[in-house]
């Protein structure tokens, strides 16, 4: 554990590196005679950026000659709200490039969960495709996938805000950067950014006949492919079309005769933008775009056997058979023997399950439409709207776990004794509806933007966990069970389900926001903004533990202690920058900004128990530096976040009309949770042709102790998929070879092990993961027309770890009633998901 004393001699080591390079002696050390760079994005980093979507679309860097590359180029990102240059703006962003996402074969947002970014984190929820879980700077939320509840980044794209996580891993189409902005950004971007923000900026209409064709083959039966369209203007109207399909088989084949197997997606998309310019000075995009991914989850292994050596009798005897949050005296039951057909498999992945299970694909569908007027009505201000309509439909069919979670079974078994195989049955339909209006500009010595936003969503959801497989008694065959009827009387088929939850939601959010940068100076700039902001939810329960609460009794819900959500939460969020340029080369910052997550209420329980927003206030001082005549850059930031309110799940007694059960309760944890950090990211381009790249985040999260109201217990909590060091690096070197560029990239990313589950202080891996792209490019056919041809591959080594390890069917079941005596009964032991394997192919891209 880092202490405070620790933290400081850290965060004075980064101080005292930031003031040696702003120092005149570093400063004479740098070449000042060397030849100014030519304003292009570098060869291949992860910091290469262009103009906006609203602007003509930038010249690729594919194309771009190598003997203008002499230094590494300007870096264009929109963080303000406005274009500014990335080492000038006293923000800590990274800027994944159109180039760089290529190098990596990003075909969506899942594969940055290999460590693009060190301080960003990309995650499934549970072993599932269809939701992903985004965290930047220790700011992850475990279980955001609820309709009432919040994800602490915000992540947009063209500059519309996407309200769930649900539908993230769908294909990405012509992006041209993805810029991750770190640390809370509750004024310019609004509630729900504690961590940050992650803004995908795509490629928009140029007016000019153009585009490109990309086809390519991999191994499992993968394929991909992309065509973009850039058509002419025509009567004032410029049009692009683009259009994506990704597929790869499962990687684990599940047993069962036409059945989905594990890791496998089928996902395809349809975009079309045009541009028109009905008045001088005004740029007007209309877009549309429509995705299908058809996908299945992680095979969940069993890792070991009862690992914590639980034996009935004294608690006491069995010192690591111990729940989390409870102060059992006693054990009972008995750890059943695992049947024959079980593999357990903690070393590696396994190719084939050892059980096949009724599995079919999980789909989501996105659609949205977005308006995005710009108006320059003078020089000294620009007026914008956005406007957008967006929904995504999920279905998800996961039965990753077979036999290696709950319920197991025994021997000499009966009737529904003999079931397992949990198949987790959900929907998902969310629709949105947001407005914003933004008037930037520039008078004099300010800089400034103002807005004003809107935003509305309604979500439903719905959850069954029927089983799907059964054994005999003497535990020899399994037998699939009727889809309709077979567990207990109902099943997985729809129409044939007993629900277990459904609840329905609709959300409001209204804010107005201001910023102002003071240039006194040509070196020194300050910044004051605040937003303030409006939520307001209602929501309801129609389902709870098999119960209807539309129909049920007032003396029913009494029981269960239910009411509906009604709740509304009001923010101001502030924020202030000072920022000083010492030289052309070097800009230092200090910053306070704050953030919050908006309240909300979880479905998983059985009143529909409330909770409130948690806030966060950060400080943080940064440099940004460029040195060595502009071949080398090196960008530093220091930060201590606190974050007041921290939502965290617990185990609780609750009570219904049926009985009592254990839910998952979300509370509001007492104290401050402390995040702490360092960053560094630095890039180098010792020759033409080759740039190296290496990235840093050091990240201490500490959360308090939690007092747990039905045991009298403290409980430790954590936060989930953070390690405490993540570094990564890269090659880029491109040879020119007759009129052709030969060009290389490698890329290894590392993250040291962290816990999965906000609960329990067992840890996932550690993880190393390497990728690698050779391509011939500028290759001239048919004319000027451009090839490239490429091998890629991720996941070098083919590295094996566990990314999600579940303890929780190694402990004591959870009380439902006493709290002194816990039962073992179910006791299996961790299972877990192992990361994709190595995954390689070829393509071949054409530019018209």
């Amino acid at each position: 554990m880092l202490n405070s004393a620790s933290l400081r001699l850290r965060l004075l080591a980064g101080a005292a590196l930031t003031v040696a390079i702003a120092s005149p002696a570093f400063a004479a050390a740098t070449p000042t005679d060397a030849t100014p760079p030519a304003a292009t994005p570098p060869v291949a980093t992860p910091t290469a950026a262009a103009p906006s979507a609203t602007d003509p679309a930038p010249t690729d860097p594919a194309t771009a000659d190598p003997a203008d590359q002499t230094g590494l180029g300007d870096i264009v990102v929109t963080a303000t709200k406005r274009e500014t240059n990335l080492q000038k703006t006293p923000i800590a962003i990274n800027v994944l490039s159109s180039q760089a996402l290529t190098d990596r074969h990003v075909q969506s947002l899942y594969d940055l969960a290999d460590g693009a970014v060190p301080s960003l984190r990309v995650a499934t929820f549970e072993a599932r495709q269809s939701a992903l879980t985004i965290g930047i700077r220790g700011i992850v939320p475990l279980d955001a996938n609820q309709p009432a509840r919040e994800q602490g980044v915000g992540v947009y794209i063209d500059g519309v805000y996407l309200g769930r996580q649900h539908g993230l891993n769908a294909a990405l189409f012509d992006v041209d950067r993805i810029e991750v902005l770190k640390g809370p950004q509750g004024t310019l971007f609004g509630r729900n950014t504690e961590g940050g923000a992650l803004s995908i900026v795509t490629k928009g209409p140029s007016g000019k006949w153009g585009g490109s064709a990309t086809g390519g083959i991999a191994n499992y039966g993968g394929y991909n492919g992309a065509l973009r369209l850039d058509l002419p203007e025509v009567y004032g109207v410029a049009l692009k079309l683009d259009g994506v399909v990704q597929y790869q088989g499962a990687t684990t084949k599940n047993p069962l005769v036409g059945q989905t197997g594990f890791n496998y997606y089928d996902r395809r998309g349809f975009k079309a933008t045009a541009r028109v310019h009905p008045i001088s000075g005004m740029t007007a995009d209309f877009s549309y775009d429509n995705g299908y991914d058809s996908n299945s989850p992680f095979y969940s292994q069993l890792l070991n056997v009862n690992p914590n050596g639980c034996v009935a009798g004294a608690q006491s005897a069995a010192s690591a058979c111990k729940l989390p949050g409870t102060n059992y005296t006693t054990l009972t039951g008995s750890v059943k023997p695992v049947p024959s057909q079980v593999v357990v498999n903690g070393t590696s992945r396994m190719k084939t399950a050892d059980i096949g299970v009724p599995q079919q694909p999980s789909i989501d569908k996105t659609h949205g439409f977005t308006s995005n007027i710009r108006w320059n009505v003078a020089p000294e201000i620009e007026l914008r709207s956005i406007t957008a309509w967006r929904g995504v439909n999920a279905t998800q069919y996961d039965n990753s776990g077979g036999y290696h979670r709950v319920p197991v079974v025994a021997a000499g078994c009966t009737g529904t004794a003999c079931n397992f195989s949990r198949y987790s049955l959900a929907d998902l339909h969310q629709n949105q509806f947001s407005q914003e209006f933004q008037a930037v500009g520039t008078v004099g010595q300010f800089d400034y933007v103002a807005g004003l936003y809107y935003f509305n969503e309604h979500i439903s959801d719905d959850a069954a966990t029927p089983n799907s497989l059964a054994f005999n008694s003497t535990l020899s065959t399994i037998s699939v069970l009727d889809p309709c009827t077979g567990s207990g009387g109902f099943g997985s088929q729809p129409g044939c389900r007993s629900i277990d939850r459904a609840s329905e939601v609709h959300s409001k959010s209204y804010a107005g926001y201001g910023q102002v940068t003071w240039n006194p100076t040509d070196t020194i700039h300050l910044t004051a903004g605040g937003r303030y902001t409006r939520d307001e939810k209602q929501g309801v329960l129609h389902y709870s533990r098999n119960l209807n609460y539309d129909t049920a009794t007032t003396a029913q819900l009494t029981a269960a202690g239910y009411k509906p959500l009604d709740a509304s939460w009001n923010r101001f969020n502030p924020m202030a920058t000072l920022a000083y340029d010492a030289s052309d080369s070097v800009h230092l910052y200090a910053k306070y900004a704050t953030g919050y997550r908006a309240g909300g209420a979880s479905s998983r329980t059985s009143n529909y128990q409330t909770f409130n927003p948690e806030d966060v206030k950060s400080y943080e001082i940064g440099a940004k530096t460029d040195f060595w005549g502009h071949r080398a850059r090196l960008n530093l930031a220091g930060y201590i976040m606190d974050r007041k309110n921290s939502q965290v799940d617990i185990s609780s007694i609750q009570t219904t009309a049926s009985g009592s059960f254990n839910n998952l309760v979300t509370i509001n944890a007492p104290g401050i949770t402390k995040i702490r950090g360092i960053e560094a990211d630095l890039t180098v381009q010792p020759v033409t042709g080759l740039t190296l790249t290496a990235g840093y985040a050091y990240t201490y999260t500490k959360i308090p102790p939690v007092l747990i109201a039905s045991t009298g217990v403290y409980q430790n909590f954590y936060i989930v998929f953070t390690p405490r060091n993540a570094a990564n690096g890269s090659i880029d070197y491109t040879v020119p070879v007759s009129d052709m560029d030969l060009k290389f990239h490698l890329d290894g990313n590392y993250s040291q092990a962290t816990q999965t589950f906000d609960q329990y202080a067992t840890k996932n891996d550690a993880a190393f993961i390497a990728n690698a792209r050779l391509a011939l490019a500028n290759i001239h056919v048919a004319g000027s027309n451009a090839v490239t041809i490429s091998a890629w591959v991720r996941n070098l080594f083919d590295k094996q770890y566990v990314f999600r390890r579940d303890p929780s069917n190694s402990l004591p079941g959870s009380p439902t009633t006493s709290t002194t005596s816990g039962s073992i009964s179910n006791v299996l032991g961790d299972y877990g998901n192992f990361n994709a394997p190595r995954t390689y192919g070829m393509e071949a891209s054409v530019k018209f």
